[in-house]
C-alpha cells in the first residue's frame, strides 16, 4: 500500500473515527503518524485529525538504495583497513626477520673472520717464525674457518639458485658408505664434543647428486652435534622401500617442540634454533635446514622430522629410486 495522507472527522468525546477521506482508515497504529484533534464544531464535540497512511514503507523505498551504497562502502572500507592491518602485521614479521637474520650473520661470521685476522697478525708479527709445528696448526685453522665463511656463502646462493628453479641436480646411482664415512670423519675431527656415531646402511646406493646430498646430509649432523648435549650419540641408517630409498640421522640433543617441527624447514627459521642458540651457545642462519629441504625437494623427496624435547630428533630423508620415467628429470 503506498503512502497517503488521510483525514478522519472524530468524535472528541472517544476519538471515534464517524467520516474519512479514506474508505480503508488503517486499523494498525505503527503504520500511521497521526496530527493533533482540531476542533470544529461550537461545543467541542467533533474535530478532524490529519493522518499520514504507511509513512514508514514510503521513507524506506526512498532511502533503501541509499542504505544499501553505504553498507557497501562501509563493507569495503572494512575490508581494506583488514587487509592493510595483515599488511603490517606482516612486514612486521619480515623485519624481525630481516633483524634477526643480519644479526645471526654477523655473529655467526665474526669469528671465523677474528680468527683469520688472528693469523695473520700473527704471521706478521714474525711470532711464529721458527716454529713450523704451530704455524701450520694456525694455518689450518684459519683455512679451516675460510672455508667455513665459503661454505654459508655458498649455501645462501644455493637456496637462492633451488628457489628459482635455476639449479640442477646431477643425478646418478651413488654410493652412500663412502659420503657417509667421509662425514663421520670430518666431524668427529672437528667436533668440540664427544661424538659416537652408530651406523647401519641397509640401502648401499641412491639416486641423487652426490655432492648435494652429501651437504644434506652434512647439515643433519651438524646440527644433531651443535643442538646436543655434553656428549652426542648420532644413528644413520638407509633402507629402501619399493619406491624410496630412505636415510634416517637421529641424535639424542635437545629435541624440537611440536610447535617449532611444523616451520623448521622454513628459510630464516629461527624459533627452535634461537631458543637452542641462547642454551648452549649455537649459532647460525637458519638456512641449513631450509637447505636441506630445498636439495631433497630438488631430488623430488621428501623429509620429515619427528623429535621429543630434550631426548631425540630424527630426519627421515625419501630419495625416489631410479626408474625408466625419471632417468630424464632433474
Amino acid at each position: 500500500m503506498p503512502c497517503s495522507i488521510s483525514v478522519h472527522k472524530i468524535r472528541i468525546s472517544d476519538n471515534k473515527i464517524l467520516s474519512s477521506s479514506n474508505p480503508n482508515p488503517s486499523a494498525l497504529p505503527w503504520r500511521e503518524i497521526k496530527s493533533e484533534i482540531i476542533n470544529i464544531t461550537a461545543d467541542s464535540s467533533q474535530g478532524v485529525q490529519l493522518v499520514i497512511l504507511n509513512p514508514y514503507k514510503f521513507l524506506f523505498e526512498k532511502i533503501n538504495l541509499l542504505i544499501i551504497i553505504t553498507i557497501i562502502v562501509l563493507s569495503f572500507i572494512i575490508a581494506c583497513i583488514i587487509f592493510q592491518i595483515k599488511i603490517i602485521s606482516r612486514l612486521q614479521v619480515i623485519l624481525q626477520i630481516r633483524e634477526d637474520f643480519s644479526y645471526a650473520m654477523i655473529h655467526d661470521m665474526k669469528t671465523p673472520l677474528s680468527t683469520i685476522m688472528m693469523v695473520q697478525d700473527m704471521l706478521k708479527s714474525g711470532r711464529l717464525e721458527g716454529k713450523p709445528e704451530i704455524k701450520n696448526k694456525y694455518m689450518n685453522i684459519a683455512e679451516s674457518e675460510a672455508e667455513h665463511l665459503f661454505a654459508l656463502t655458498n649455501k645462501i646462493l644455493t637456496i637462492s639458485k633451488l628457489e628459482n628453479h635455476k639449479l640442477e641436480m646431477n643425478k646418478t646411482e651413488v654410493e652412500l658408505t663412502p659420503i657417509i664415512e667421509k662425514l663421520t670423519e670430518k666431524f668427529k675431527a672437528k667436533a668440540q664434543k664427544p661424538v659416537n656415531f652408530i651406523i647401519s646402511l641397509q640401502a648401499k646406493t641412491a639416486y641423487a647428486d652426490k655432492d648435494y646430498l652429501g651437504e644434506a646430509l652434512s647439515n643433519l649432523i651438524d646440527n644433531a652435534i651443535k643442538y646436543s648435549k655434553e656428549s652426542v650419540e648420532i644413528h644413520i641408517t638407509t633402507e629402501e622401500s619399493e619406491r624410496y630409498t630412505i636415510l634416517k640421522v637421529r641424535d639424542n640433543g635437545l629435541g624440537i617442540s611440536e610447535a617449532d617441527q611444523k616451520i623448521i624447514f622454513q628459510k630464516y627459521e629461527r624459533a627452535a634454533a634461537a631458543k637452542c642458540s641462547r642454551r648452549n651457545g649455537a649459532s647460525g642462519f637458519g638456512l641449513g635446514l631450509n637447505f636441506v629441504d630445498q636439495v631433497i625437494k630438488a631430488h623430488e623427496g621428501r623429509i620429515f622430522v619427528n623429535s621429543t624435547e630434550g631426548e631425540f630428533t630424527e630426519f627421515t630423508i625419501y630419495l625416489p629410486l631410479e626408474t625408466p620415467n625419471n632417468k630424464h628429470i632433474r
